[in-house]
């Protein structure tokens, strides 16, 4: 690209210059396992439920208000964290995060009595909403040809975070307790905290809000460790470049200098963007279809998999209808095996993203393992042997991977910069209402003897969220990202 000033490059150019190289790699480990430890903090609700449930003697209501009390926090902190992120920097929204997590995580491990335990799982709630931050922050550092693949590869991590907890929770939960396992899953967030000083801030990030050089410090950086050399000439924001092509359709080549002194911003390119500003740019004319269909596929996307997750235990453990005393002394007779085999699942979930999301593209592979999931789920509105209803969830598990992982690479790449941890956080809190509904229903509902209102409740639900995918206007599969919303 040649300027006013001679050549210039964006960041994605500069991005697919210096390719997805060792520095790119350290990124996504340090991601990965804050994306580990979320899924560890979220998976052993399905086991501390049922002991605690047992030791205090709780009603199903209270079993599930423990994992409803974890999305209530998320819903909070998702929001909260989104709006930190995309106005101080990516490394000051995960730095908070990491923190509230792993203490509250341990100390959630030494709750003396139900009420404490769920103020505290409520704050770790709160600190997990902050995932979307860290798959934002990955995702500003691909290069857009390699995007797709690599965030299937970045969403593995959750994968292997499950496998890792079902494993965890088989080995310690009938020797040492729920509280060893409450301790041990808090352990990987305290990874984050100690090498947060080697991560670099978002140059996609730095460029937006002006700050040129930093993010010219990070490229340099990064061609350094990746053994390349960044394109010639002087870095420009994307939204500068966008200006510039809309005042001169003809002229594609002519852009505007960096050094340009009147810039107009487009809608979302104010630099301190607050709640209910991020709010209204998310719901402008531009954006509000896809921002009210994608909360949609959150809602029911959320609904579903951790929904998915409880079912396994509970249909495994409560197939037949029992007293609730009865339920109080089998609900430690989880079966860690049935976990186990369906955490599993989501191996050939990724598996199918990662082969479907960069041929089919994103929406066409969401909706198709949306309507999948729902030809799976069908035959559970029956009482089946444990062994068939495992593997029926098993499947469905496989394609609400497909649509959980595909969901998070298609939401991020849909928001521009401005708002992008915004609109993928409220987005997820959106999520986190469908995940603190569906353990009411998930352990409510099986509980009181009625698993076919249950499963054709998730049935709707998946259909709906399929059908809303198809209406979703942008496809964004081999597209640069965006900084900006034009007006």
């Amino acid at each position: 690209m040649t300027g006013d000033e001679g050549p210039s490059y964006t960041v994605d150019d500069a991005l697919v210059a210096l390719g997805f190289g060792k520095f790119q790699i350290l990124v996504l480990v340090y991601a990965g396992v804050g994306w580990i430890s979320e899924a560890m903090e979220m998976m052993l609700l399905s086991f501390v439920g049922p002991a605690v449930q047992a030791l205090w003697n709780l009603s199903p209501h209270e079993e599930s208000f423990i994992t409803s009390a974890v999305f209530a926090g998320m819903l909070i902190g998702a929001y909260s964290w989104g709006i930190v992120s995309d106005r101080y920097g990516r490394r000051k929204g995960f730095l908070i995060t990491a923190t509230v997590t792993s203490i509250a995580g341990f100390l959630s491990a030494f709750a003396p009595n139900y009420i404490l335990l769920i103020a505290l799982r409520s704050v770790v709630g709160i600190g997990l909403g902050g995932g979307p931050v860290l798959s934002s922050w990955f995702l500003e550092f691909v290069p857009a040809p390699n995007r797709g693949t690599w965030m299937v590869i970045f969403s593995a991590f959750w994968t292997l975070g499950t496998i890792f907890e079902a494993s965890l929770a088989w080995i310690v939960m009938p020797n040492l307790g729920w509280r060893w396992l409450l301790a041990l899953s808090s352990l990987p967030t305290s990874f984050l905290l100690l090498f947060y000083k080697l991560t670099p801030e978002s140059p996609r990030y730095l460029c937006l809000k002006g700050r040129t050089a930093d993010a010219i410090e990070v490229l340099e950086k990064i061609a350094r460790v990746n053994g390349r050399e960044l394109p010639s000439g002087n870095l420009v924001s994307d939204h500068e470049i966008e200006l510039q092509q809309i005042d001169n359709p003809s002229e594609d080549a002519r852009l505007l200098s960096p050094t340009t002194n009147e810039i107009k911003h487009p809608l979302g390119m104010d630099s301190n963007l607050g709640g209910i500003s991020s709010l209204s740019v998310l719901l402008s004319p531009k954006l509000a279809r896809s921002t009210v269909l994608l909360w949609a596929v959150f809602f029911g996307n959320a609904f579903s998999y951790y929904g998915l997750v409880l079912l396994t235990t509970e249909l495994n453990g409560h197939s037949k209808c029992m007293s609730h005393k009865l339920q109080t002394e089998k609900s430690e007779d989880v079966s860690y095996k049935s976990i186990f085999i369906a955490s599993f699942a989501e191996i050939p979930g990724l598996l199918l993203s990662a082969v479907a999301v960069d041929k089919l593209g994103r929406k066409l592979s969401m909706s198709t393992m949306f309507f999948i999931c729902c030809i799976f789920l069908l035959p559970l509105v029956f009482h089946l042997p444990e062994g068939l209803t495992t593997g029926l969830l098993f499947l469905a598990r496989i394609c609400i991977t497909a649509t959980f992982t595909i969901v998070y690479i298609y939401a991020p790449e849909m928001y521009p910069t401005s708002v992008r941890t915004t609109g993928v956080g409220i987005a997820s809190s959106v999520g986190r209402i469908g995940g603190m509904i569906c353990p009411l229903v998930a352990v409510g509902l099986v509980h009181g003897c009625h698993q076919t209102v249950a499963v054709l409740l998730f049935e709707i639900i998946v259909l709906l969220s399929g059908i809303c995918v198809v209406f979703l206007p942008i496809e964004t599969m081999g597209q640069e990202l965006r900084d900006s919303v034009q007006v």
